[in-house]
């Protein structure tokens, strides 16, 4: 019988989802569209491989078996699975059409609430992916400058111009490798001594996970201005999240572009790009960067939905409150229970992770055993606290009775020295994600 959510379960019966996998690794190549959903991230032998549904905050899997997600679909679920307002939006225009051979009418009115919404929204682009919208601004950063050189932290995307500072960066000319440099984030100084006349933008994640020193953004912001160098913020986590308007709202100040995704369509595929009209102007003529599928109608439809619902809900105010019960009640069981020298939970309450200590032994297999150990429970875990404004407050009580229980296990397999052999399913891989060996270098090549 197929799993329902409650506390010691047993391990889920993955029949139908290892058969799956088995027949993707004969005709896919990978076998996940994205990596963070694939098996690499989740333990085989005990993790689903693919699901089938979603309600509210809980998901099913082709098994049968129910879980809280604490994922939100790696952050497009803002609002919920199958969430009543954006999918009558959705039905709505599925009546009259998707695509069509000329511009839609909610093109403009999107456009409109976005400029409502977003502080710097003097002018917006809409395409489909955050990579897509990500490499526009870079794009057309490079022309209003005239420079070609870029700063970054954090990820954005698998576009070369970003991809080939990472590990892998395969098929990427070197060329193209040599044009971008990272950056340590909150280093403030670093950047200052490097930023020269060759820096056509810099580009960030406002925050990750680490809060920024307090007037860092704001310093940022005039060091790239006085340099000539604008300054992009990648909101993909944080817009339509820690505020509506994203970091740019929550922490007052303003990039000259910003590039969003994930949150605001609750699902459906979307991305925007706002800034500087003038900036912007250059897409008109001189920067090339369009997508037959930019005016796709559902997904306008279902934008405008979630942003109304993010904004006249109030969600980000509900978000933080929930996911500080959740961030703040680990690390209190943390304490309580005996295991705050080997775990904590970090972040900002809309989005927080739960790490662990060099004294917990190997992350990995550490991670490994409480994935397994709260699958087992009916939690679709992977180590954050994607919230979402479905998940109520009788789920994070459930999560954290969860969390009791397993903190104890978790406390004993690490202090058993053999925390391996306790494994029911693989060690889960290593990201590849860079995001420290950072490189910065410029004042014209130091």
């Amino acid at each position: 019988m197929a799993n329902k959510i409650e506390l010691n379960n047993n391990y889920p019966d993955i029949t139908e989802s290892d058969k799956l996998y088995e027949r993707a690794l004969k005709v896919q190549k990978p076998v996940t569209q994205t990596l963070a959903k694939g098996p690499g991230q989740f333990t085989k032998g005990v993790a689903p491989k693919y699901l089938v549904k979603g309600k509210g905050s809980h998901v099913w899997d082709v098994d049968g078996n129910e879980y809280i997600d604490l994922n939100s679909a790696i952050g497009p679920i803002s609002l919920g699975y199958a969430y009543p307002a954006v999918d009558e939006a959705i039905r709505q225009q599925l009546n009259d059409g998707i695509t069509f051979s000329l511009m839609h009418p909610l093109e403009v009115e999107l456009s409109e609430l976005v400029q409502q919404v977003v502080p710097n929204a003097e002018a917006v682009k809409i395409s489909k992916t955050g990579a897509d919208v990500c490499s526009a601004a870079i794009r057309v950063a490079r022309a209003f400058t005239g420079r070609d050189k870029v700063f970054c932290c954090g990820y954005h995307g698998w576009h070369d111009w970003y991809i080939g500072i990472t590990s892998r960066n395969s098929g990427v000319p070197e060329a193209i490798q040599d044009l971008t440099y990272t950056f340590e984030y909150n280093d403030i100084e670093s950047v200052k001594a490097a930023l020269d006349e060759t820096i056509a933008a810099l580009i960030l994640e406002p925050f990750i996970f680490e809060a920024p020193k307090p007037g860092y953004l704001q310093e940022l912001a005039e060091v790239c201005k006085a340099n000539g160098t604008l300054l992009i913020f990648d909101e993909m986590w944080t817009g339509f999240r820690v505020a509506v308007g994203g970091a740019q709202e929550y922490f007052n100040v303003k990039a000259d572009l910003a590039v969003f995704s994930k949150a605001c369509a609750n699902g459906m595929p979307i991305a925007l790009l706002t800034g500087r009209a003038d900036v912007m102007e250059l897409f008109n003529a001189e920067v090339f960067s369009y997508t037959t599928f930019g005016g796709e109608a559902l997904s306008l439809a279902a934008c405008i939905a979630t942003i109304n619902e993010l904004r006249d809900k109030k969600v980000p105010q509900y978000l933080d409150e929930h996911g500080a019960l959740l961030k703040d009640g680990y690390n209190s069981l943390a304490i309580e229970l005996g295991v705050d020298k080997y775990t904590r939970c970090v972040g900002f309450n809309c989005r927080s992770m739960v790490t662990f200590t060099p004294d917990a032994g190997n992350g990995l297999e550490v991670k490994t055993f409480m994935q397994q150990e709260m699958i087992k429970r009916g939690v679709l875990w992977a180590g954050f606290h994607n919230m979402c404004y479905s998940h109520t407050t009788e789920d994070i009580d459930y999560i954290l009775a969860a969390y009791r229980d397993v903190l104890p296990l978790l406390k004993a397999a690490i202090e058993s020295g053999n925390i391996k052999d306790q494994l029911k399913g693989e060690v889960l891989e290593a990201v590849f994600r860079k995001v420290s060996n950072y490189n910065i270098k410029p004042k014209s090549i130091a």
